[in-house]
């Protein structure tokens, strides 16, 4: 079913009226920048949909490639349609080779900003300060620097037994240059094209084309928004609540067998009438009545700390030393001593001695 859906939001675009100028938008993959005039895709788009120079194609890693005259395939990082800007690298990953020899004159592209670099081929044991080396056209007996530097600084390479190449204008990002001393030159590479003139017309949401029987005549065409054709409309609808209903159907099928399956394994459950009583739950017990803890002996320490047990010297419960003039409280059942404040808290929540748990023998009449 899946599938089936899949197909007929393909077959939207071939639902479109057919004497239609303007080109579908395609992309070579993810993340890869739209396609429309004045580039144009080879295989997919025919070829007055696109510019004379502006042929693109998709390579096998689904990457955007466009060919320039003399410099090889370069590939396309993003496009505004708008400002008419392209960001070219090269897909091999060593765009300084390129820009070595670099040369626009055959292609409708030009740099937004340019900045000089000089290209210096110096020894391997080469230290001095400045630039680095490019790795990508380096090697274990030379290293190829590229710097922006000009007057002393370039005699300077030059006295270090370098030998200087030539000096590119590269298309850069920026009008500036903000890096300290080098660069390594693997920034893409900023272009912009002049002819055809479409930027106006794509930023108030029109297009450019080709006009009929012309290769290099160009009109701006306004977007019609037209409805939807009732085929596809129906095909939609059609491809949507199919689905659902699938979708639903299973829903109750699934349900429906988890009860029988549930009423099957438990033929002879008990109604909760039927249902024995729960035991009642075990009493807890508590502490004594304070009459209780009141009628246990207790007394005051003198001067003399004479106790009831000479080796009991601290109170059980909150293991302080006794004092003179404390008062002390004993258990008759077990003669245990603690401070009388103590054990009496104790005894109001608990029925038994909190050292041996002797539980004081219930005293009547009381």
């Amino acid at each position: 079913m899946l599938k089936i859906i899949a197909i007929l939001f393909l077959c939207l675009p071939c639902l479109l009226p057919a004497n239609s100028k303007i080109s579908l938008d395609v992309v070579c993959g993810r993340n890869e920048p739209t396609i429309r005039f004045p580039f144009h895709i080879r295989t997919l788009h025919q070829e007055q949909c696109g510019y004379p120079g502006f042929d693109v194609f998709c390579d096998g890693m689904n990457r955007t490639i466009i060919e320039l005259p003399n410099m090889g395939n370069f590939s396309i990082q993003g496009i505004d349609y708008v400002d008419q800007q392209v960001w070219l690298n090269d897909p091999e990953n060593c765009l300084p080779k390129k820009i070595l020899s670099l040369n626009l004159s055959g292609s409708p592209f030009a740099g937004v900003y340019y900045h000089n670099f000089s290209f210096f081929n110096c020894s391997s044991d080469y230290r001095g300060y400045g630039p680095k080396p490019i790795a990508c056209v380096s090697s274990d007996a030379f290293s190829i620097f590229a710097t922006p530097l000009r007057g002393v600084h370039l005699s300077h390479l030059l006295r270090q037994q370098c030998r200087y190449i030539k000096t590119v204008a590269v298309p850069v990002q920026l009008p500036f240059f903000v890096h300290e001393l080098s660069s390594d030159l693997s920034e893409d590479l900023r272009l912009t094209w002049n002819t055809p003139r479409c930027g106006r017309c794509t930023s108030r949401g029109s297009r450019c084309s080709l006009k009929a029987n012309s290769k290099d005549e160009i009109e701006c065409i306004d977007i019609p928004r037209q409805e939807v054709p009732r085929a596809a409309r129906y095909a939609v609808t059609f491809g949507a609540l199919v689905p659902a209903l699938l979708c639903l159907i299973g829903l109750v099928c699934f349900v429906s067998g988890k009860v029988k399956s549930s009423s099957s394994r438990c033929p002879d459950l008990p109604s909760v009438s039927r249902l024995p009583p729960l035991p009642p739950s075990p009493r807890v017990p508590l502490g004594l009545r304070s009459s209780i803890v009141n009628s246990y002996p207790w007394i005051v320490l003198g001067e003399s700390m004479r106790l009831p047990k000479p080796d009991d010297t601290a109170c059980p419960i909150c293991l302080s030393e006794y004092r003179p003039k404390d008062a002390l409280r004993t258990i008759p059942e077990c003669d245990h001593c603690f401070h009388a404040t103590c054990v009496d808290e104790w005894l109001r929540l608990n029925s038994s001695c909190p050292v041996c748990r002797k539980c004081p023998a219930p005293q009547t009449g009381v």
